[in-house]
């Protein structure tokens, strides 16, 4: 049956997908605030803490990807299985079996990079940056930040699970809980009040690690209460190796790739520290803002990784590519007018970062440039978890390793050699998202993951 005949069902409605990406947005926005209070607050404070964050910000969220890599990965084991289930009417069990397979690994992984952090991070830290006073904040900051790891990976699986069944609502409610966490104890800890110490970037590291204990326990008490008994979460699983190798064979190209992607980020931070503390602040700042519209992008992905799973679980992958192209278009319908409202008020917007005038006024050619290379290249995300969503999630980890190459290519020569403006250095993020999507349409199109079984 060619694609253009078959017709896809309610459940993948522009509403229904709506509904189910609009608790992912909201909890992917909540969750960015996290980042964007400490840049808020630390912006206040210096800008070697601002910087600093930056880096320890994005080496930690390296760390984080591990996990939340293989939270992806069980995301479409549990789509493809909810798929298979629905279809069938029967083996909606074996989702709770993945998702305790998860738990065990997860808690194992978790533990390990910990050890690791601290005994490794110091001495990585000390090698790649050139600032004295970057690096001991970065430092301080990692060590305060690693314990929420455990917390950290295991949320993400409780958010894999409830995305891969399409019932998000709790997502929300949990991210709005995180959020506030984060923000009360960003303001009792970074400046000292209701009689604690004024701990500065120390302190915005272990509001964040608090915050994310509160949230790995409401998630806890939320599914104990509510979730559906026939998923058979309630009933502890033992760990069971070849059902582990199997989910990791999925899981580990996932995790692998969004390690890949992040380390753009800590490549381009890299790059710019070596241009002086006001580029990098600058950097943290303009990053930051990305991050809102970028949320947008993740949270329809994040959608379209799962129905895509879903649907082949129901066998009719023919309904892929218009599930990919009903996602883009509600994806641009959100982030058009939000980009158009950065470019039109980029003072205001770059404001609630900083009060510095130098860091406001050195920030708005760099926010224009990312708004025009995020508007060129809104698609690459949604293509890529599509891609994903197929169980092909080695090719995922291909895609980006070539974008990468590229990426860091194109860093040397108009970073390291030319020096250039932190603004035209900004155009390397939309060079990356492009390579991406190229690959992405060519690999969708070409049909040859259809067959692909997980």
């Amino acid at each position: 049956m060619k694609a253009s005949a078959y017709k896809l069902p309610e459940n993948y409605s522009f509403k229904s997908i709506w509904r189910i990406t609009f608790p992912i947005l909201v909890a992917l926005v909540m969750e960015e605030l996290l980042g964007m209070t400490d840049t808020a607050f630390l912006g206040r404070v210096g800008e070697v803490e601002l910087g600093a964050s930056a880096i320890a910000g994005v080496y930690f969220t390296i760390l984080y990807m591990l996990g939340f890599g293989f939270s992806i990965g069980v995301q479409i084991i549990i789509g493809r299985r909810n798929g298979e289930a629905s279809e069938n009417g029967t083996g909606f069990s074996a989702i709770g079996r993945v998702f305790w397979q998860g738990v065990w690994f997860l808690t194992a992984l978790a533990l390990v990079t910990m050890v690791l952090s601290y005994l490794l991070s110091p001495p990585m830290l000390r090698g790649i940056l050139q600032s004295e006073n970057i690096y001991n904040a970065a430092v301080v900051y990692v060590n305060w930040r690693i314990p929420g790891l455990l917390f950290a990976f295991l949320t993400a699986l409780f958010r894999a699970f409830y995305v891969g069944i399409c019932e998000t609502k709790s997502i929300t409610w949990n991210s709005i809980v995180l959020v506030v966490s984060n923000i009360f104890f960003d303001w009792v800890l970074i400046f000292g009040h209701l009689g604690a110490p004024a701990m500065g970037i120390k302190g915005a590291a272990l509001a964040s690690t608090i915050a994310e204990g509160i949230s790995f326990i409401f998630f806890v008490v939320w599914a104990f209460f509510t979730a559906d008994k026939k998923y058979g979460l309630q009933k502890m699983v033992k760990p069971v190796w070849a059902e582990l190798k199997h989910i990791f064979s999925i899981a580990s190209w996932v995790m692998l790739e969004y390690v890949l992607n992040v380390s753009v980020w800590l490549l381009f931070f890299l790059f710019i520290e070596h241009l002086g503390e006001e580029q990098l602040a600058i950097a943290n700042i303009v990053r930051s803002i990305s991050e809102v519209p970028f949320v947008f992008s993740a949270a329809f992905a994040s959608t379209a990784a799962t129905l895509v799973s879903n649907i082949i679980g129901e066998g009719h992958p023919e309904g892929v590519v218009q599930i990919i192209r009903r996602v883009l278009m509600l994806c641009a319908v959100t982030m058009v007018p939000l980009l158009a409202v950065f470019a039109i008020f980029p003072h205001w917007i770059i404001g609630l970062f900083t009060d510095i005038p130098a860091l406001i006024q050195g920030s708005v050619p760099t926010l224009w440039v990312m708004c025009a290379a995020i508007l060129l290249t809104l698609p690459w995300n949604v293509y890529l978890q599509s891609v994903a969503g197929t169980g092909d999630t080695r090719v995922c980890l291909r895609f980006d390793a070539v974008a990468l190459g590229i990426y860091a290519v194109y860093c040397t020569i108009i970073i390291g050699i030319l020096k250039s403006d932190i603004a035209l250095c900004w155009t390397a993020d939309g060079l990356y998202a492009l390579c991406i999507w190229i690959q992405c349409v060519i690999y969708i199109h070409r049909k040859k993951w259809q067959n692909k079984t997980i």
